[in-house]
């Protein structure tokens, strides 16, 4: 099967939502995901559009996405590309989707003269895990992700600063 790799566009905002509660769902997480194709249409339309995105075909058919943002290594002094999401139907694993999709964003990040990509992997998704192990990823162990968000998020940004000079 000859898989495509191309750059999304606004007009995939469904399909890449529709990929996104495919995830949601393998990670049994299907009530987490807030985002909505119209918002996510405006974005990419935007000037400055939060993220980029391939999708994966098999055909005409859509298969899989990845779904990337620039950030930053203060240690390196240099960009980096982010790998949000990176998902494949299930009837299409195995067919070469999602190593055409890692090997893309290879290219864009060595184009971009960005020195690393990074991505989170849950530590219960063992075939994630093996999968980009074998193209040579590396977990950092020593590495805990941390959030703050929703109501304890609000609370913090209105609290007062600790002294004038912070604000």
């Amino acid at each position: 099967m000859t898989v495509k790799i191309r750059f999304a566009t606004p007009a995939d905002a469904d399909q890449i939502l529709s990929f996104i509660r495919g995830l949601a769902a393998y990670q049994h997480a299907e009530g987490v995901v807030r985002a909505s194709a119209a918002e996510m249409r405006a974005q990419m339309a935007s000037a400055a559009p939060p993220f980029e995105c391939l999708i994966a075909e098999a055909g005409a058919a859509p298969v899989g996405f990845a779904l990337f943002y620039r950030g930053y290594s203060t240690w390196l002094g240099q960009s980096l590309l982010f790998l949000e999401d990176l998902f494949i139907e299930p009837a299409a694993r195995g067919t070469g989707a999602g190593i055409a999709l890692i090997k893309r964003i290879a290219r864009i990040a060595a184009d971009r003269g960005y020195w690393r990509v990074e991505w989170r992997v849950l530590d219960s998704n063992t075939p994630a895990r093996r999968f980009y192990q074998a193209l040579g990823g590396e977990p950092l162990d020593d590495w805990t992700v941390w959030r703050l968000e929703g109501a304890e998020l609000a609370a913090l940004a209105a609290a007062p600063a600790a002294d004038s000079a912070s604000a």
